[in-house]
């Protein structure tokens, strides 16, 4: 049986932030607090290590430690899908094999960008996914975000990428919903497509996506999920209601203020966000103002 046989992404996923303590360590205690809460709600699922997670700044091992912590809490109805975004396969591969060890479902990577007028071309953005599928023991998800590696994969290339039985879908980030639309007229139904863009979920449902993985699930899962469930069961004002909710709070935690604003917003949901790690800084009294006006409708 194929991957896309296997294994369905859909509904909302959290983009999950990592708790550190005050040296800068992870904090397993806080870990596990926020994965039992999370897994009270109707999330579909969760994308550790990922840039909301402050991937770039976490070890290989800490990411593994990470999915440690939270398998046992989540139930196999849900993906816990780890970010093993790397310059090489090699080090993409062998982080994949140590997940699916670790009880990761499936896992996530970004095209590599550190040489990025060589690796523009196609060919070289199909050569690094298709390696990275061939040697991975479970599902890769391709994660085109444009704006934070210099390079945006055509729909295209997805397509082509999309005939990989081990490549199960593409999460899309900061590009334009017609993207998700292409890529659909591409790939026909069984190949998922997530959009990674909260002030577009809305827009990306309609046209064409699965579901979505969200930084600001982490913080407000039921706000992100009223989503999801408006557009599933057709109500269009509902969804265009609470899409208008999240829009400016959604904002404030992921392009303005990034992972230090998130944690802030998860701190005021009873979630533990604490701070981030080091150089990112904790948000000031006013952007701490300012989060905590934007999210004061979205608690619970």
């Amino acid at each position: 049986m194929s991957a896309q046989g296997k294994m369905k992404l859909q509904g909302i996923l959290a983009s999950v932030a990592t708790p550190f303590d005050h040296t800068g360590a992870i904090y397993r205690v806080k870990v596990q607090h926020n994965f039992e809460k999370w897994c009270r709600t109707s999330l579909g699922g969760f994308v550790v290590g990922s840039l909301a997670g402050e991937g770039p700044l976490l070890e290989a091992d800490e990411k593994l430690e990470l999915i440690k912590l939270a398998a046992p809490i989540v139930d196999d109805a849900r993906a816990l899908i780890l970010d093993v975004s790397s310059e090489g396969v090699n080090s993409a591969a062998t982080l994949a094999a140590r997940a699916a060890d670790a009880g990761a479902t499936a896992v996530v990577t970004s095209t590599p960008f550190r040489y990025r007028e060589t690796e523009r071309s196609a060919e070289s953005q199909s050569t690094y996914f298709r390696a990275l599928a061939d040697r991975s023991p479970i599902p890769v998800l391709i994660h085109n975000n444009p704006g934070a590696t210099g390079i945006d994969l055509s729909a295209e290339v997805v397509a082509g990428l999309a005939s990989h039985p081990n490549i199960i879908g593409v999460l899309e980030t900061g590009t334009p919903s017609s993207r998700i639309s292409e890529i659909r007229a591409l790939t026909g139904k069984t190949f998922t497509i997530l959009t990674g863009t909260d002030a577009q979920l809305w827009d990306g449902l309609r046209a064409g996506a699965n579901g979505a993985a969200l930084a600001t699930a982490s913080a407000a899962p039921y706000a992100t999920i009223a989503i999801w469930e408006a557009f599933r069961t057709r109500e269009e004002d509902a969804g265009i209601d609470w899409q208008a909710r999240i829009a400016h709070p959604s904002y404030l935690i992921t392009t303005l203020h990034g992972p230090g604003g998130l944690k802030h917003a998860m701190d005021l949901n009873g979630y533990y966000g604490g701070p981030p790690r080091l150089p990112l800084a904790v948000p000031t009294p006013d952007v701490r103002d300012a989060i905590e006006d934007a999210f004061r409708d979205l608690k619970g």
